[in-house]
């Protein structure tokens, strides 16, 4: 079975082409306006992972992320519903849906996306809901929450170091729980989805099956460097002035920062569980403690 996938590149892309070369004849396609119908005749099924990703920094051009998110892979669908591909999947967001949930997020949520790189992931994920499926064709929109594992860069690669410098934790104070999905668990979903004829068409959310705590990540991080876990238990209202300094020196703590550090964000994967029939290969806390050894080997 050949695969088409774009995005190979990046840090999920080298993870999940990496998982399936051994089962399946990988093709990648780097994905430009010119190129983007450039699907190989003997295509089984596109896997779409190239997007522009969310900038946290919000330096970048808004426009950019239309052009990326939805344009691009407005036109590469386009060219698979054309192609003799079978299966379309693409990698969106739980952002699409929100940017801020208060209960254990589903697909069931109605959109409401705030930032320009959910709400062109969401234009995505309409256009190709809009469009008739010819039969014999499949998509799957799966929306995962953060993804982590060898190669990851970002706010879990930051709380190691602070973690492996010996510090003690100071957000110990916010209560709160978070999904997180290992690329293990990801990359298990994708081969099901490639392999199985009896998955629905549809949109799933993607996570590990519990969710944790900051604390719990500290926890798990210190047990991969073999130190204890040390925690602060600073007022909340301290934090959150230090965080809005932040904001003004360009400090590692600011307020987007702490956020994703101390918000609630759960999403539930009881959708994309139930038509797997299937346990996932690992649970939440093995991931994170998975992704930390890679961390430390790195």
């Amino acid at each position: 079975m050949q695969i088409v996938i774009t995005g190979s590149s990046g840090f999920v892309g080298t993870n999940l082409t990496a998982y399936l070369s051994s089962k399946f004849q990988i093709t990648t396609l780097k994905l430009r306006v010119e190129n983007s119908n450039n699907i190989p005749v003997d295509s089984s099924a596109v896997i779409h992972l190239a997007g522009k990703a969310h900038d946290l920094k919000n330096v970048s051009d808004s426009e950019e992320y239309y052009q990326v998110n939805f344009e691009l892979s407005q036109k590469l669908y386009d060219a698979f519903l054309q192609s003799n591909a079978q299966k379309f999947i693409i990698v969106s967001s739980v952002k699409a849906a929100a940017d801020h949930v208060n209960e254990p997020l589903t697909e069931s949520y109605i959109p409401n996306p705030q930032t320009h790189y959910g709400k062109s992931k969401l234009m995505a994920e309409e256009y190709i809901q809009s469009q008739p499926l010819p039969e014999g064709k499949s998509y799957y929109i799966l929306r995962p929450c953060m993804i982590h594992g060898p190669g990851n860069k970002g706010n879990l690669n930051l709380l190691y170091k602070f973690v492996s410098k010996g510090f003690p934790y100071p957000l110990a104070a916010f209560e709160n729980r978070r999904s997180f999905l290992s690329v293990e668990n990801f990359c298990f979903i994708i081969k099901e989805l490639l392999e199985r004829a009896d998955i629905p068409s549809g949109v799933y959310n993607v996570a590990d099956d519990e969710a944790l705590s900051t604390t719990e990540l500290v926890s798990i991080l210190s047990k991969s460097l073999n130190k204890p876990a040390k925690f602060w238990h600073i007022y909340e209202s301290w934090i959150r002035s230090l965080a809005k300094l932040g904001d003004r020196l360009h400090l590692p703590l600011n307020t987007d920062r702490l956020g994703k550090l101390t918000e609630n964000y759960i999403v539930s994967n009881k959708k994309i569980k139930e038509v797997l029939k299937k346990e996932l290969p690992l649970s939440a806390k093995e991931g994170i403690l998975k992704t930390a050894f890679s961390f430390k080997n790195a």
